[in-house]
């Protein structure tokens, strides 16, 4: 397990109170409304994960200098704010075991201080003087807005393929993963071939952890992934157990999985999950992740052969088996 490499026992600890002091200083304003909300959403929980990419791909390469602490900082705020306007997006009132930040203060605070927290980022960047590392989150902001419409047009898409899916996730969740592997090279002036892996590292694992989120909504305890169970059907969103359940030959589950999905049918998600664990549609979501974090890891063989290089691959594998 991860706890058992020593970088968790202590440096990780100290890695992320840096992170979150850059943090605490950056939420501050002159707006009570501002802070109130912010500070709701960050304290709320999260892996971190994010700024954990961000730091280990800096010090796989030998880099750890403050700037590095405020560009994972600079990620986290990204992904802050994507997470307040989906929320209000998909009209969601559970994030993370909490009452959403728009159930709480409503919508207009939400998406309002989701910007905030967005243009902040921006100044975050902006402060690591790297025009490289500006259009390099210039894209991925960009890509990450063209992922979320995606998804929302596919809403209610029975036909939609395992491929157009990929598409959609790749631009919605591991384009920042993408972006946040990138940024330690960056910043540690790595050789082309380097920062080129991690980026496809980034990318690779970000993938892997979406698909492992489509698979918790059937398996996993809503007080530990936290949201509700059988959210994403609810809201028409046919992720790959369901692609999968619908391209087989069973008329029956496929129907049944169309109309769920059309009508947004949450009452229907028992006779689903039925469907799903009774098939083998979670053993090959499994298998297609499996695939993908195995070539995550083999990115890898080009970094220096450290310790860190270590918990990016098993970053990578365990993502496998996490259960939130």
């Amino acid at each position: 397990m991860l706890s058992n490499i020593p970088y968790f026992q202590n440096e990780f600890h100290q890695d992320l109170q840096q992170v979150n002091q850059v943090i605490g200083q950056q939420v501050k304003s002159d707006v009570v409304l501002i802070e109130q909300v912010g500070n709701y959403v960050i304290q709320s929980g999260g892996k971190r994960m994010r700024p954990l990419i961000v730091i280990l791909s800096g010090k796989v390469l030998g880099y750890s200098s403050p700037e590095l602490y405020r560009q994972a900082a600079m990620v986290e705020f990204i992904h802050t704010s994507t997470l307040l306007h989906d929320d209000v997006v998909d009209e969601s009132d559970k994030r993370r075991g909490k009452d959403t930040a728009n159930n709480l203060f409503g919508n207009a605070a939400a998406v309002l201080v989701g910007d905030f927290l967005y243009t902040r980022a921006f100044q975050l960047m902006v402060g690591a003087g790297s025009m490289k590392l500006m259009q390099i989150m210039a894209d991925a902001t960009n890509i990450i807005a063209s992922g979320e419409v995606m998804q929302l047009i596919n809403i209610g898409n029975i036909d939609l393929t395992e491929e157009t899916y990929l598409e959609v996730i790749k631009s919605k969740t591991a384009k920042l993963f993408e972006a946040a592997a990138q940024i330690g090279a960056v910043l540690s002036n790595a050789p082309t071939e380097q920062e080129i892996a991690l980026k496809n590292y980034g990318m690779l694992l970000g993938t892997v952890f979406q698909i492992v989120d489509d698979i918790l909504d059937y398996v996993g305890d809503e007080e530990s992934i936290g949201k509700n169970l059988g959210d994403d059907l609810a809201e028409g969103k046919a992720t790959l157990p369901l692609i999968y359940l619908m391209r087989q030959e069973n008329s029956e589950v496929a129907n049944a999985v169309k109309d769920a999905l059309t009508n947004g049918r949450r009452e229907k998600f028992a006779e689903i999950r039925h469907f799903v664990l009774n098939s083998d549609a979670l053993d090959y979501c499994r298998q297609v992740a499996e695939k993908i974090a195995n070539e995550a890891v083999q990115c890898l063989s080009v970094l220096p052969d450290n310790e860190y290089r270590q918990i990016l691959a098993e970053l990578a594998t365990q993502s496998l088996t996490r259960k939130n």
